[in-house]
């Protein structure tokens, strides 16, 4: 850990926390300019091929290469300023053409200056892509719209005056004939660094803008699938609440592939979702900071966007919920499955414990009838090895009535054979309740 002069110890990282606050400074820009900015979505392997061909563009313009890639990294040739900015899932680039002099917008752009071919082997998949002209006007009246509208080909502008009117700001929204959207800027008393501020704002809005809204059309593809999903959920909850005799084994499997289905679409959903909420987060940050007036009854870009933007957010956030809805009512729906499940596995160990006590009772039965017939059956071979002992005695010559001694001895043979058998089965009994009594304590 580095020690400083003063002998603290110093986080690892604070020089790096430090210099993030200030690793993408505002742009100080002349007018008149030319800005072009692209955004691009870029993989990890897409970016070390974006640096690649960064350090290619270096050479190409005669410049040094940089030798390590940085989230911001900034260098002028001549007249051109390019600029490429690393962020979370995209990559950016500013070209910034500064001009001598006035003249018609958007006949030259930001990207006018670089190499031939070098921006068509720009890797990632294009975004954003548009054109900013920043001009400057002298007078207090607002620029007539009949020449603004033919420099955007006819289509329907979006008008406003942010900074107090320092500035008047005109744009469509929509891509013209060179794939490209289009802002014009008409600098009033904005400083440089100023419109280098409000460049940068609008660079942001249109960006953040079109990034919130990748998570659209995955929105409405998975409307229709949690609307079906949903049809079946409510018909097996009102299969349940009518306690209607079903195949819960049935039930469960179909709950458990909507639950499947419903998972899938959240891995699938869930970081683009949350970054859409991210990014509108951002423009209406940056919308703020515009502190724009209204230009000539024609939508700001704070209305425009509330207007045409946040319900395409709501959208998101709404099929988000409906997401997070169908997963904890399936996981209710199942949790009352299982308890159907349980009370029907109770109530068939229930009637098996009364089965078995019933069998119980009947061999209990079954056994004092087989010790009655053991009790004479032992008793009977007793006396039959008694009366050959009789027999051996008698013709040894003692005197004595042999029947009548075997007829004493029946009574007392039975008897003798009873009490034993009883002994026995009360010492059986013993063990068993004091073998049963060592279970239930444990």
């Amino acid at each position: 850990m580095n020690q400083s002069a003063q002998g603290l110890s110093l986080h690892p990282l604070r020089a790096e926390l430090y210099n993030e606050l200030h690793s993408r400074p505002f742009q100080v820009i002349p007018c008149p300019a030319r800005v072009t900015h692209i955004a691009l979505l870029t993989s990890d392997a897409q970016r070390q091929a974006q640096f690649r061909h960064f350090q290619q563009l270096h050479e190409l313009m005669g410049a040094t290469p940089p030798q390590r890639d940085t989230s911001c990294q900034e260098q002028r040739f001549g007249s051109l300023r390019v600029r490429r900015e690393m962020h979370m899932e995209f990559a950016s680039y500013t070209f910034i053409q500064e001009a001598s002099e006035k003249g018609e917008p958007f006949r030259e752009t930001g990207i006018s200056g670089l190499p031939p071919g070098w921006l068509d082997q720009l890797s990632g998949e294009v975004v954003a892509a548009f054109h900013l002209d920043l001009q400057q006007v002298d007078d207090n009246a607002e620029e007539d719209l009949a020449r603004v509208r033919p420099w955007f080909e006819g289509m329907r502008l979006v008008g406003s005056s942010p900074q107090e009117g320092s500035a008047r700001v005109w744009g469509s929204f929509q891509l013209h004939s060179d794939g490209f959207g289009r802002f014009l800027v008409l600098n009033r008393q904005l400083s440089d660094s100023q419109l280098g501020r409000l460049t940068q704002r609008i660079l942001e809005i249109e960006t953040y803008r079109l990034m919130s809204l990748l998570a659209l059309p995955l929105a409405r593809n998975m409307s229709p699938s949690l609307t079906d999903m949903d049809r079946q959920l409510a018909g097996i909850t009102q299969t349940l609440a009518e306690n209607q005799a079903v195949d819960e084994q049935e039930i469960l499997t179909r709950l458990s592939h909507i639950a499947a289905r419903i998972e899938a679409f959240r891995a699938q959903s869930t970081f683009r979702f949350s970054a859409t909420r991210a990014y509108h987060r951002l423009v209406l940050a940056r919308l703020e900071e515009l502190r724009e007036d209204e230009l000539s009854g024609h939508l700001t870009i704070r209305e425009f966007m509330t207007r045409r933007l946040t319900p395409a957010v709501k959208t998101c956030e709404s099929v988000a919920d409906r997401l997070e809805d169908l997963s904890r009512r399936i996981d209710r729906a199942s949790e009352l499955i299982r308890t159907r499940v349980d009370l029907a596995i109770q109530n068939q160990n229930q009637e098996l414990l009364a089965s078995m006590d019933r069998r119980s009772r009947i061999q209990l039965m079954m056994q004092h009838t087989v010790e009655g017939l053991s009790v004479v059956a032992i008793s009977y071979y007793l006396i039959g090895l008694l009366k050959y002992g009789l027999d051996a005695a008698y013709q040894a010559g003692l005197p004595f009535n042999k029947s009548l001694a075997l007829g004493i001895a029946i009574p007392l043979v039975l008897a003798l054979v009873y009490l034993s058998v009883r002994r026995i089965h009360r010492r059986f009994l013993t063990l068993a309740r004091k073998e049963r009594s060592g279970r239930e304590g444990t």
